[in-house]
């Protein structure tokens, strides 16, 4: 083998080595989150929510889960999307405030399930827009 082809060869076998060690760290997150992701779908009362959470990252022991409201986008918004019959409501209607206190609810549940996980310190929450996109919602 001449001295170009075995350099070339350990250059490349470096970057498979790479490639691989990174796509091995890559996988070890999402299989974490994974495994979070169904405690979520595994509990009733969550389930039956319009909107599903979910873990979208288990990176340090912080658990990155999807939520519809962000400082970006309120709950206001989002509540119109998954109750027609909010659409047009003040804030401070009765039945807004009902459906904001049952995403409150629900958002804590999700947060509480997966604190509760061994592994889990802390979790951070990601608006999911591309759910809000798929609704026809464009921030």
């Amino acid at each position: 083998m001449d001295r170009f082809t075995r350099n070339y060869s350990l250059l490349l076998g470096a970057i498979l080595v790479a490639a691989l060690f990174f796509w091995g760290q890559a996988t070890t997150s999402d299989a974490g989150a994974g495994a979070l992701d169904d405690v979520l779908t595994a509990d009733a009362k969550l389930a039956g929510y319009p909107y599903q959470f979910r873990v979208r990252a288990l990176r340090d022991g912080v658990a990155m889960i999807s939520t519809p409201r962000s400082p970006d986008f309120p709950a206001y918004s989002f509540l119109q999307v998954i109750d027609p019959k909010l659409v047009g409501k003040a804030q401070d209607d009765p039945a807004m405030v009902a459906a904001q206190q049952a995403l409150i609810d629900h958002q804590k549940r999700a947060m509480g399930l997966i604190l509760a996980q061994p592994g889990v310190k802390s979790v951070a929450w990601e608006l999911d827009v591309k759910w809000l996109a798929d609704h026809g919602v464009h921030r």
